[in-house]
């Protein structure tokens, strides 16, 4: 029987970020010692506590449908966690709690965008954006955050980009993959643009909890009302509670585009998972010493493993501010060790020198690679040291050949 998919399916982009990660995992059960920096999850545990909690909700009976936009109890945890961090205020009606922040994005791009409606991305960009966007009908459009800047965008670039089709913006701070943080006062500017022509801001805060040194996180919603007004917040439990399959993330904004996603859910995925939705429920209510102790794990990763980065012939990194991903600039790398592209590079690394990491490619700037530090401080020093001896070798087996 011949098969034909549907249209919207046959235009998706397969996550590359999967897909390295499968290729890395096969060869290590073929017994290749592969060292794996590609997945954006935490290497840690989900806290004691959030466990007993998800456990104890099921011996005491809770493992029944729950409302479609989440449990009520767990919706008031998370109003009272943005007034707590953010100081803004929310009804529950504003709130669904989701399977997990990437599940919440793709429902709200489905409630949100009719056919040709265009959604701006600065780039580097999270690898599903784009998709969610084309699996509504809708248009990416591509803004380019230059590295000079920090890989932010700037308002001229954003008023250059916003036309009569424009219906959103995606704004990812922290950023995976770069780590970048957008200042208040940046907000503030793109913000001054999105009121005056009516966009919607998706505002993605999956990493706000992984913020470093003297920076700090600030939510577009919280700027001013007005910006609040037309802001959508994108959160979860995956990377501050290292909870990420769990798959519980919520989005906070306008009555009417949480009600319409609630109805979406109801037609999909009935409710988010009942037993996640406990252990979330205690990710927010109970003791948050465990993510702090994450933070400062991932910042001491970052201290120690930046340097011995940036001493790798022909790499260059702006030094992240939050997350746990560095984004060094290899092109010159890529042509020391005598590949064409930055593409090749990432494919020999993994063949050759066993240390899987993500093409940058995959984000919208293709010289550069992401490498996540959720891992242990030991491999990511052995990584480190794989990726430098690689370098310095093919450097000067292809000078000997020229």
């Amino acid at each position: 029987m011949n098969i034909n998919l549907a249209h919207r399916v046959d235009a998706l982009t397969p996550s590359s970020t999967l897909a390295i990660t499968a290729k890395a995992k096969e060869l290590k059960s073929q017994g290749l010692d592969i060292i794996g920096l590609g997945a954006g999850e935490p290497d840690f545990n989900t806290p004691e506590n959030i466990i007993e909690a998800a456990y104890q909700s099921m011996k005491e009976g809770a493992t029944k449908y729950t409302p479609a936009a989440g449990l009520p109890e767990l919706k008031k945890a998370v109003i009272n966690k943005l007034k707590r961090d953010q100081d803004l205020l929310y009804k529950p009606s504003e709130i669904i709690i989701g399977n997990g922040a990437k599940h919440v994005l793709y429902t709200l791009f489905q409630v949100i965008l009719n056919d040709g409606d265009e959604v701006i991305i600065p780039t580097p960009y999270w690898v599903s954006y784009p998709e969610h966007v084309k699996l509504a009908g809708g248009v990416p459009v591509y803004v380019e955050g230059k590295e000079e800047n920090d890989f932010k965008i700037s308002p001229d670039q954003l008023k250059t980009a916003i036309t009569n089709k424009t219906k959103a913006i995606i704004i990812n701070s922290p950023s995976n993959p770069t780590g970048m943080i957008y200042s208040q006062e940046e907000l503030a500017a793109l913000g001054e643009l999105c009121i005056e022509h009516n966009v919607l801001i998706v505002s993605d805060e999956i990493y706000e909890k992984l913020v470093y040194g003297e920076n700090n996180h600030v939510s577009i919603a919280q700027i001013s009302p007005q910006l609040k007004d037309i802001t959508l917040i994108i959160n979860g439990v995956s990377k501050s509670h290292s909870m990420t399959g769990w798959r519980i993330g919520y989005a906070a904004g306008n009555e009417k585009i949480v009600a319409a996603m609630a109805d979406l859910a109801s037609h999909s995925t009935s409710n988010p998972t009942t037993t996640s939705q406990y252990g979330a429920l205690e990710a927010y209510n109970g003791p948050q010493t465990a993510v702090e102790q994450m933070r400062q794990a991932f910042e001491e990763r970052l201290n120690i493993i930046y340097d011995k980065l940036i001493s790798i012939p022909g790499v260059e990194c702006k030094k992240p501010q939050g997350a746990f991903y560095l984004y060094p600039n290899v092109k010159e790398a890529a042509h020391i060790a005598g590949y064409k592209d930055v593409d090749q590079l990432v494919e020999m690394l993994l063949e050759e020198a066993l240390v899987a990491v993500i093409p940058g490619s995959s984000f919208g700037s293709p010289d550069n690679i992401r490498i996540s530090y959720a891992t242990s401080l030991e491999a990511l020093e052995e990584a480190v040291s794989r990726i430098h001896s690689f370098i310095e070798k093919k450097g000067k087996a292809a000078s000997h050949i020229v």
